[in-house]
């Protein structure tokens, strides 16, 4: 399943590239399917997300505290 959640953000990316030489721009469809994928990874890495969120967090808290 993982691996096809990493096909399906690379046909959409290869579709956001081409669209973007093609003078119609983004149609609706090719929005949504970015959303999706883009959706899809999140929830994929949503441990990692958090993890490197806190952790950024953490780092801009101690810094906080030294000024």
């Amino acid at each position: 399943m993982h691996h096809f959640h990493i096909k399906t953000m690379r046909l959409v990316l290869l579709r956001l590239k081409n669209s973007m030489h093609d003078e119609r721009g983004i149609t609706t469809v090719e929005v949504i399917l970015l959303l999706v994928v883009l959706i899809a990874v999140v929830l994929i890495f949503k441990e990692q997300i958090m993890d490197l969120v806190e952790s950024i967090m953490d780092k801009i808290t101690k810094q906080a505290m030294r000024v």
